[in-house]
């Protein structure tokens, strides 16, 4: 193989793997996500067109480029046929099947989705349930994944079952990165700056430059990480 090859090779990697990149997130998250059967055909086919592409200097560059288009819009398409039209949908992916009803495994579901026992065994493994018995209702989903209901007398009650009140602390933001104020937190938060330094400074905190990490949630509480530079200042805030 010539240095020739070679170099093409290489340009044809950096060239077709943004292409394949733009044409994945294209197609949406759902190809990436529960990968059903028609968007795991595509994969492959864009996964061997690719590889040929790369692999053989033979191979027209600009066709592959086409074919990658092309597969990508085919497969937009077909994706928006099985949103609209339920019936295609039914033709080209997989339906949930119920596999285990009240503790029962549903054998011939079983075997028309050919799944072992063990499999799914593993499958409720994964869910934390060790015991058939404890299911009520068990449905191997499109996408291969199970979907389980617990019979009422085995699920973990409820803060609401108890009749207790369940505090919301809120989600945790990052306000402050390596002593940079995220302003797009301040604005989603309705803070301003001076307030941020005002309730550092009521934790001893004077620079902000120093602070390594500073989130804050929907009460607006501050949790704070230091670098190790501020070792001094953190004897402050205690």
């Amino acid at each position: 193989m010539e240095v020739h090859d070679l170099l093409n090779i290489f340009g044809r990697i950096i060239s077709i793997l943004p292409l394949l990149l733009g044409i994945t997130l294209f197609m949406g998250r759902r190809v990436v996500g529960e990968m059903p059967i028609f968007d795991f055909l595509v994969i492959i086919t864009l996964a061997s067109v690719t590889g040929a592409d790369i692999a053989d200097p033979s191979v027209n560059h600009v066709y592959t480029a086409f074919a990658i288009v092309f597969i990508g819009l085919f497969q937009k398409l077909i994706g928006l046929l099985i949103i609209k039209k339920r019936v295609f949908g039914k033709l080209v992916t997989f339906k949930p099947i119920e596999v285990i009803k009240n503790g029962e495994i549903l054998v011939d579901n079983l075997r028309s989705v050919q799944y072992s026992i063990d499999n799914v065994l593993q499958l409720l493994r994964q869910k934390n349930i060790f015991n058939i018995a404890d299911v009520e209702l068990a449905i191997i989903e499109a996408s291969g994944k199970i979907s389980v209901k617990k019979k009422p007398e085995k699920t973990t009650p409820t803060i609401e079952d108890l009749g207790l009140k369940k505090w919301n602390t809120g989600l945790a933001y990052p306000l402050i990165i390596e002593g940079k104020i995220d302003n797009t937190v301040l604005s989603h938060l309705n803070l301003t700056e001076e307030t941020v330094r005002k309730k550092l400074l009521d934790k001893g905190i004077i620079r902000i430059e120093e602070i390594f990490l500073c989130t804050i949630n929907d009460q607006n509480e501050l949790h704070l990480a230091y670098t190790n530079q501020l070792s001094k200042l953190e004897e402050l805030e205690h």
